[in-house]
């Protein structure tokens, strides 16, 4: 370690990419020539927008690293992880280490792009390089585009262009876990704990990815039915990095097309946040500003307890309040029925849907609430409202699903907040009004 101090170390910044295997930053750093010091840091101006402080992805975070400081001690090595902000973060370990390089991979979401500009800045003026790569996505930024060059808007060109592409590329490999014999030598250091951060300690209940052939080569049969374990369940392991996206789309290119547009759509949405930012608060197409949101409190609250009296959007509601997830199918269910049953804007579902989902990714989840409300890019169009009871009956014929998260349910139930055939109507009547 002190011939490491005079010659100095690369750091490796984790972020998004809570692994040691086909990282493609932690790679670069490990062939580098220096030694590499893994580094995360737990960010408070993302914590501090928690609201719970018993928050599951915060719990899963935390058991990963704890993972991943386990498998590196096997190398004479540890995980230093601190709790302040990165910037300064980045201040103090430059005091006390040669830090002569920072690998780390890209984040697209605004408020990374800021934070990055910040310590870039800071290593900058301490004659520090700052190296980024390409990991959480097959293309990112300007590399799918139009061949005027500008950005596609509408998901089937795109990804027509993406696959064409990637036929033509390959998928890469960055096999980072065959040199891990170049992390820097150090005694093993604990995490600071849950508590110290402000939090609780909680089981965090994250479902184990399932990248069987059986279940990926079924996906198009299964997907729809919210009662079978049909899903990936990968949604919160690509959000963290935990599994590489690089390996799911070589298991997609076997076994399954409708798998692959999944991964596709989301490199989608996480193009058009980087070209379109201001989509994170805004319609992406403006002339919905204008819809008159009713945005009933009362039944915002009866929503999201899940008592709307719809079966199937109660039921997604509260597995969602008791998991942290909700079937993707049913996902549009009850997006759709905020929007358009109850006329309540987007931006409250798509708040309400970030506090609590494990698998929250803000361009997908931001993408998806638009195409629920009509507003996005390539969005379902206005007068496409979804019939709850219609899709029971589609989706839930036997009502499994419905009685696996409301086990008192009975006929009679509860009495709709709102008539379907009104409520579509309604909103019918309003976006029309408001567009034309």
């Amino acid at each position: 370690m002190e011939a490491a101090l005079e010659t100095g170390i690369a750091v490796c910044w984790l972020r998004r990419d809570l692994r040691l295997d086909d990282n493609s930053a932690l790679y670069h750093a490990l062939k580098s020539g220096r030694q590499v010091l893994l580094l995360f840091i737990f960010d408070p101006e993302i914590l501090e927008t928690l609201p719970d402080k018993s928050d599951r992805r915060v719990a899963f975070i935390h058991r990963q690293l704890q993972k991943i400081n386990e498998k590196i001690s096997q190398y004479g090595s540890s995980l230093l992880v601190l709790h302040e902000l990165p910037k300064e973060a980045f201040l103090k370990l430059l005091s006390n280490y040669a830090v002569k390089d920072v690998f780390t991979n890209h984040d697209y979401e605004p408020y990374a792009r800021k934070r990055d500009k910040e310590v870039a800045d800071v290593l900058a003026e301490n004659g520090v390089k700052f190296h980024t790569y390409k990991d959480q996505v097959i293309f990112e930024k300007n590399e799918v585009m139009k061949p005027d060059g500008s950005p596609y808007t509408v998901f089937t060109p795109y990804s027509r262009v993406w696959k064409n592409r990637l036929h033509s590329e390959g998928v890469p490999g960055f096999p980072s876990e065959e040199h891990m014999e170049h992390l820097l030598k150090m005694q093993k250091r604990n995490l600071p704990s849950l508590e110290e951060m402000g939090f609780q300690s909680v089981e965090d209940h994250v479902p184990e990815a399932d990248l069987s052939e059986a279940l990926i080569r079924n996906y198009s049969e299964t997907r729809n039915l919210p009662a079978i374990s049909g899903t990936s369940m990968v949604g919160v392991h690509l959000r963290f990095g935990t599994i590489s996206v690089r390996q799911l789309v070589k298991k997609a290119l076997k076994w399954s097309e409708v798998w692959l547009n999944e991964l596709i759509w989301r490199e989608f949405f996480m193009m058009i946040l980087w070209h379109f930012p201001q989509v994170e608060h805004q319609n992406f197409r403006s002339k919905y500003d204008r819809i008159p949101w009713r945005n009933n409190e009362r039944e915002f609250e009866l929503w999201t307890k899940g008592e709307t009296g719809y079966p199937l959007v109660d039921a997604g509601m509260r597995q969602l309040d008791e998991t942290g997830w909700m079937h993707n199918r049913v996902r549009m269910l009850v997006a759709g029925f905020l929007c358009k049953h109850l006329l309540i804007d987007w931006r409250w579902g798509e708040a309400y849907f970030a506090e609590k989902l494990l698998d929250y990714e803000l361009a997908s989840n931001n993408g998806n609430w638009q195409w629920a409300a009509g507003t996005g890019c390539d969005a379902t169009p206005y007068f496409r409202i979804f019939n709850p009871d219609t899709q029971l009956k589609k989706f839930d014929p036997k009502l499994e699903y419905v009685k696996t998260w409301i086990p008192d349910f009975r006929a009679g139930y509860l009495d709709p907040i709102v008539d379907h055939q009104f409520a579509r109507a309604r909103a019918l009547e309003t976006y029309k009004k408001a567009l034309n």
